[in-house]
């Protein structure tokens, strides 16, 4: 039987089949696939002889059981052999995403005395007589860690150093494919708030930049804090600080569709974790009319006992009126609602009783907090954490850009005007003329975003300034992401 649920790339498979060999071989194979609930996406003939084909079938499935169920579907078939499946995702991670590779070519004795011994010690002995020349003379000129405990792996949560390791080769992927930036995971073996910021601390002097990543909450929050007050590069928490940029940036374009102000409007979060916490401060420094953020213990209010420090925090800072009940009365008459927290937790109902020209971003991955085409049918703008979805909210549209900038700046902190800055970029570069409810944030492919990010973050950065809005027009023409040469 079909899945319910939608196919993507994310669980692509190729499938070698031997069927016989006759006019509709092929097609009972697409077709099989087809009424399986799978989309072909390429089929190869492998191999043939006067009585049977040997062919390759690449299909998108919705996940690992629904796979199951199409190689079960054409094995049913008369005549038809399956003899290997292959899982694309997999066959992609073989070996890790990332490597090193040497800027000089080392083929002569000569390089090699200039790159290495004995060359290389006056180098180092400029270095230990000008520390600051590291950012001159060494990686650290274009290099970020990537620093994780797995404790809040998106979506899959507490699953340590080495389930997490893929999620960080990716993230580095991301650095150098989106900003020309150098980036390294450090993955490391414990959850100890002390020994972490012990490590990250010791290694720090090879970077110019670190970048936190799936750390628990409120775990995350101490961290981040200490590292900035003992480090003189930018320390940045992805999942807080990269999630709150893209969604002030959507955010401000949804606003500009409805033609309402951030000023007039009132904001209900799911989920005061990392990315919401870092979310609603950010609307807050921006001037939201209000904001009611709402997690385990119901709407965050004053008065509510046995808050943590982060949640404390906001009961008192947000919740002008003290709401204090279930999360589908936090949304009637709210304009913004804005999830980052778990599955399900409404229904188009619910969205039906918000203010009219609802904005609804529903970014629990992969399963939203309400079904994205229920909202469509309440609301007015809706955006999602998935690639198979309009408006996509996604972090990789911030993070590259923003440590771009950050490093060409040789900043030494990451700052709330940088994050507002990036915001502001990010929104532009879809223009005032092209915004409409489908398209509230540019493509991840969209070659002029980063760029466009690091240049608004290098003015923060140095006190410089950039207009206040900035048109398609006047953005880079970068045709390409071939990284700069540094």
């Amino acid at each position: 039987m079909p899945t319910t649920r939608l196919p993507s790339a994310g669980f692509s498979i190729t499938i070698r089949i031997a069927v016989t060999a006759d006019a509709s071989a092929i097609g009972r194979l697409t077709t099989c696939v087809g009424d399986a609930g799978a989309i072909v996406t390429a089929l190869d003939v492998v191999d043939s002889d006067p009585v049977s084909v040997v062919v390759d079938l690449t299909c998108d499935t919705a996940d690992s059981s629904h796979a199951d169920q199409v190689v079960q579907s054409l094995n049913g078939l008369a005549g038809v052999q399956v003899r290997k499946v292959s899982d694309r995702t997999f066959l992609l991670h073989l070996g890790g995403k990332i490597e090193v590779a040497p800027k000089v070519a080392l083929r002569t004795r000569d390089e090699l005395s200039r790159a290495y011994t004995p060359g290389v010690a006056r180098v180092c002995l400029a270095i230990a007589e000008n520390p600051s020349d590291a950012r001159r003379l060494t990686i650290k000129r274009n290099t970020v860690a990537v620093v994780t405990d797995g404790s809040a792996v998106l979506g899959l949560g507490n699953i340590g150093p080495a389930a997490a390791l893929p999620v960080m080769e990716g993230k580095a992927a991301l650095f150098k494919r989106f900003g020309g930036v150098d980036a390294w995971p450090v993955v490391l073996d414990t959850q100890d708030t002390e020994e972490i910021i012990r490590i990250v601390k010791a290694i720090a002097p090879a970077y110019g930049g670190i970048n936190l990543e799936d750390i628990a909450a409120p775990r995350c929050f101490e961290i981040e804090e200490r590292l900035r007050d003992q480090l003189d590069i930018p320390v940045f928490h992805d999942d807080q600080h990269g999630t709150a940029i893209c969604v002030l940036a959507a955010l401000t374009n949804a606003l500009r569709v409805v033609e309402k102000k951030l000023s007039d409007v009132r904001v209900v979060v799911s989920g005061a974790g990392a990315a919401g916490t870092a979310i609603m401060k950010l609307l807050l420094r921006q001037g939201v009319g209000d904001v009611i953020a709402y997690d385990r213990p119901g709407a965050l209010h004053r008065g509510l006992p046995g808050l943590n420090p982060a949640w404390q925090w906001l009961a008192e800072n947000t919740n002008k009126d003290r709401y204090a009940g279930d999360l589908p009365g936090a949304l009637r008459g709210a304009d913004v609602f804005i999830g980052v927290s778990a599955p399900n937790l409404l229904t188009g109902d619910d969205i039906a009783g918000m203010a009219d020209q609802a904005i609804v971003f529903t970014l629990a991955n992969p399963d939203p907090e309400v079904d994205p085409r229920a909202a469509r049918q309440h609301a007015a703008v809706v955006a999602t954490g998935r690639s198979d979805q309009p408006n996509q909210i996604n972090n990789v549209l911030a993070f590259p850009g923003v440590f771009r900038g950050m490093l060409d700046a040789h900043a030494e902190q990451f700052t709330e005007d940088m994050a507002l800055a990036a915001a502001r970029a990010i929104a532009d570069v879809v223009g005032y003329d092209k915004i409409n409810p489908t398209v509230i944030v540019p493509s991840v492919f969209d070659a002029r975003v980063a760029p466009a990010v690091a240049a608004a973050v290098r003015a923060a950065a140095t006190g410089g300034t950039l207009p206040t809005t900035v048109s398609a027009e006047e953005l880079p023409d970068v045709t390409d992401l071939t990284p700069p040469q540094r």
